[in-house]
């Protein structure tokens, strides 16, 4: 059995970025307050709460003067204020991807846009974006939900950081035809894109891909959804321990893929001991 790995995988820059900005403030503090969990990985988040992390889902939940941590997602305006008027420091973690997209959204809703939000309404990143808008806002999986009061009006459209290409795409196609005039941010992570390809190419070289991912990390969903729609089998695991061994049966040629929120201890961890099987 030849082990492939998808190039590239594993933490994107955003998250390795605010992963990094969180462990050395660690090194400092006793204790670091985070506005949601800072990486869609249980493993990760067990790992960083040895080292003090305390995950909190409100501002009001960090004590006075104590250190918090904006995570990568980002965070709306109001939370924002409200965690530095508690915070003695708080740490800015967010993505610069998921910043631009924030920036985008504020521009297209004052020059008068309704913003159209390709995403999860659901996602925390997609609920910090949707407070930078001052006007009307909506959030759309798919080109088939546009409501009617929207058709005939001038949209402003960009993307989650990790929306799939191909939705993206056919959301803002969905657009012609209803509005008179659209204006499109492509805000989607060079990372994500780069990810998405390479599982992409992986589906054609090998019998079967893992995806290896938090169960809650959005772009890793993604990527087993594209694995998937190339027809190769494809498993989504947390963690070694989940690896069903009859699933490698009769392949010759197993692909390893990632999530953008996948430390890379975990990645060596799956592929150490799928050699030694």
């Amino acid at each position: 059995m030849k082990i492939h790995i998808a190039e590239p995988t594993g933490l994107c820059f955003g998250v390795k970025r605010a992963i990094t900005t969180l462990e050395d403030e660690l090194s400092r503090s006793d204790h670091v307050y985070s506005l949601g969990s800072p990486i869609h990985n249980p493993q990760e988040i067990e790992r960083l709460e040895r080292l003090g992390l305390i995950v909190v889902e409100s501002p009001e939940q960090v004590p006075q003067g104590a250190v918090s941590f904006v995570r990568a997602h980002g965070v709306t305006p109001a939370e924002y204020s409200a965690l530095r008027k508690r915070s003695s420091l708080m740490v800015d973690g967010t993505c610069p991807f998921v910043k631009n997209a924030q920036e985008r959204a504020k521009d297209l809703s004052k020059e008068g846009y309704v913003v159209v939000i390709s995403g999860d309404k659901r996602h925390p990143e997609v609920k910090g974006i949707v407070g930078y808008v001052d006007g009307e806002v909506i959030v759309l999986s798919s080109g088939d939900e546009i409501p009617d009061n929207v058709k005939g009006r001038r949209c402003g459209i960009l993307s989650q950081t990790t929306q799939k290409v191909a939705s993206f795409v056919s959301l803002v196609s969905s657009f012609v035809s209803v509005s008179p005039e659209i204006k499109v941010y492509n805000t989607i992570c060079k990372a994500t894109l780069a990810s998405q390809e390479s599982v992409c190419r992986l589906a054609s070289e090998v019998d079967g891909i893992i995806v290896l991912g938090g169960r809650n990390s959005a772009n890793t969903r993604k990527l087993t959804e594209i694995a998937k729609y190339s027809g190769v089998p494809t498993i989504w695991i947390e963690h070694f321990g989940e690896l069903d061994r009859g699933w490698l049966i009769n392949k010759n040629d197993i692909g390893i893929a990632a999530g953008g929120s996948t430390p890379d201890w975990l990645i060596k961890d799956l592929i150490q001991k799928l050699n030694m099987i």
